[in-house]
This record gives structure tokens, sequence and C-alpha cells, in this order.
């Protein structure tokens, strides 16, 4: 395997469930404030370790809440580590929250300036590829480029975001459900997209429950069980995994 360009070793991080839960009077009393192993902590993931080679394409599995997504998040660093180590060796574009980073208040194309900056592009960049942006993200966008994005229905903000990721240069592609969204004529275009993107030899860091997806998109699976990374192999022998795992 060539250096890896994505690289996690002992990877966990922990969260508070019911942060803001409220004791009651005398819970507060009989217990003094602490509570021990019930103090709504817990391990969305812990001990992950995997290498990522460039240009692979790795498909995350697992059922809900098994840190997946979490997984992605590290990754793309938006969250940090409690335990462990993530590397990452080169610019993510991150397909998660498509319309993240959007403000209410600016229109479509200050948008588009606001979040292409925000992940690095320049002005000039974005106005250079300003018309095919908004040329592939349809043509309910085109009309109301000019127009504030409140007044965008969360489909147009969705194709907006695409439009604006999927043309960043980056090497590193972080998927999470995104061609579950829109209609079919999009998530056409928007296969076809992820199929030129790959074949330029980005890296693919996949999480889905479409099994075509999967299979289409990824040849490596990693396989989460409770927060735990308990396949690293095939993308058909993490797929057998879950399957097994999965009460039929």
């Amino acid at each position: 395997m060539s250096e890896a360009i994505i690289e996690a070793e002992g990877l966990g991080i922990r969260f508070v469930r019911n942060r803001r839960r409220q004791l009651r009077l005398r819970e507060l009393f009989i217990h003094r404030g602490t509570r021990g192993a019930d103090d709504g902590r817990f391990w969305p993931l812990r001990d992950v370790s995997f290498a990522i080679a460039p240009g692979e394409t790795v498909g995350v599995i697992g059922r809900n809440g098994t840190g997946k997504s979490t997984l992605l998040r590290l990754i793309a660093g938006v969250l940090i580590p409690d335990e462990g180590r993530i590397r990452v060796s080169g610019d993510v574009a991150p397909l998660l929250e498509l319309s993240a980073g959007f403000s209410n208040d600016l229109t479509g194309r200050e948008n588009l300036y606001l979040v292409g900056g925000l992940h690095g592009l320049s002005s000039g960049y974005l106005k250079r590829h300003f018309d095919d942006i908004v040329s592939f993200a349809g043509e309910q966008v085109e009309r109301a480029i000019d127009t504030s994005v409140r007044h965008y229905s969360s489909g147009m903000k969705v194709r907006l975001g695409f439009a604006i990721i999927s043309h960043l240069p980056h090497p590193i592609l972080l998927m999470d459900e995104v061609t579950a969204v829109g209609d079919a004529e999009f998530r056409e275009k928007c296969y076809t997209t992820i199929d030129r993107l790959l074949g330029e030899g980005r890296t693919l860091v996949l999480v889905s429950h479409n099994e075509k997806d999967l299979t289409r998109f990824c040849r490596r699976g990693l396989y989460l069980d409770a927060g735990r990374l308990s396949v690293d192999g095939t993308i058909a022998e993490a797929l057998a995994a879950y399957h097994d795992a999965v009460p039929r």
C-alpha cells in the first residue's frame, strides 16, 4: 500500500447523552450531583484503526448509531477525537450536510462565494466556474440565484450545496447518503459526477445504507459494530457481516 492519505490509530470520541437533563431535587440530594457510570457518557467510536491509500474507494457500513457519520466528521475535522489520532494528508470535499454554511440573509450567488471561499477556493476560480456550478444546480436555482436562500426549498439548497462541493478540486471525497436526496434526474447527475471524480483518482469514503451505491462506488468496506471496527475487507465481506448482524 502506498503512503496513506487517511490514517486512524486508536481513534475514539466520547459524547454526553442528555447533557441538559435536569435532575430532580431528591436525586441531587441522594447522589450529591454524581452518578458514576450513569452520567450519560458514551463512546460512539472507540479503538478504531485503519489506513486508506490515495485513490481507494471505501464504504462505511453499520446499523444506525454505530458511529458511521461520526467517523466522517472526525475525518473532515469537524469533530476532535478524545483518544487516538486521525491524520488526513490532503484537502477534503465534504458531501455531508450540503446546506451547512449557507446564510439565510445572503443570496444564492453570495452563498456560492461564501461557501466556496470557506473551502479555500479563490474568487477567481469561483468566477470561472460560476456558470457551471449554477447550471449543475438546476433551473430552479438558476432562476433564484440572486434571491435570498431563506426563500429556497430544502431541495434547492441541497442542489446548490452539492454543485459547489462537487466542483472542489480536493483529493478526498466524504459522502453521507447525499445521493438519497433530490429527484431521480438529480440523483443520476450526482452519480455521473461521482463517477467522473473517481475516474480522476479521488479518494472516496462513503456512508450509505444503499447497497447499490456501496457496490457501485466502493471496493473496500469498513463494518462498524457498536462503535468498533469489526471488519476491514472487501465491500462484499463488510456487507456480509452487516447482514449477519441484522435481525431477520
